[in-house]
């Protein structure tokens, strides 16, 4: 197995600027994350796990590079990626995925649930429309959403189907790292065990 890591943050700190007072004229910063290390090789699973408001959604959003890093390095396959920019960081989005703690909010109303999986893969010009199509039904019956629901829209389906369907539409791509911001928050307790 490849020893070299997927995701390695160094010392990572994200801080957040906030305003308070009379008409906002205060102005202090909050450091939501500071000095956070960890490594994720391939075929590793890493939880974070901490209280509400420790910091967990703010060290993934920065090691997605959506939200800057105050302090730290961010390494994604072996290349510095703390200051790239959004169109440096394009390429790196196929090996890198999300899935967000909101499902609904992430998901498009307006398309079905087979387009929704089929999309990343249409984007980034991955096989033809039949194999995606193909893909988009696989994933959705490994994910226990069964092809029947590939027209379905997702306010059609519950929130932990709609989670099922975030994870199918991240895996889609094949990705080397899959960033989850509590992924099985929304699925029902049966269903979180498996």
């Amino acid at each position: 197995m490849n020893d070299h890591p997927i995701l390695k943050l160094d010392n990572l700190s994200v801080e957040y600027g906030a305003q308070s007072g009379f008409f906002g004229l205060n102005k202090r910063v909050v450091r939501a994350v500071k000095k956070v290390s960890l490594t994720v090789r391939p075929g590793e699973t890493l939880g974070l796990v901490g209280e509400s408001g420790c910091g967990k959604t703010s060290t993934g959003q920065a090691a997605y590079k959506l939200i800057p890093a105050a302090g730290g390095r961010i390494e994604f396959m072996g290349t510095d990626i703390t200051n790239f920019t959004r169109a440096q960081m394009r390429p790196l989005r196929r090996q890198m995925q999300v899935v967000y703690q909101d499902p609904f909010g992430s998901l498009n109303p307006r398309m079905r649930a087979g387009d929704i999986v089929t999309e990343p893969m249409q984007v980034l010009r991955m096989g033809d429309r039949v194999e995606r199509r193909d893909r988009a039904a696989e994933l959705l019956e490994t994910v226990g959403l069964g092809g029947h629901m590939t027209d379905r829209y997702p306010h059609e389906f519950s929130g932990g189907q709609r989670q099922r369907l975030a994870i199918a539409r991240a895996f889609s791509v094949r990705p080397s790292l899959v960033l989850c911001d509590e992924p099985v928050s929304a699925l029902d307790v049966s269903i979180q065990a498996q």
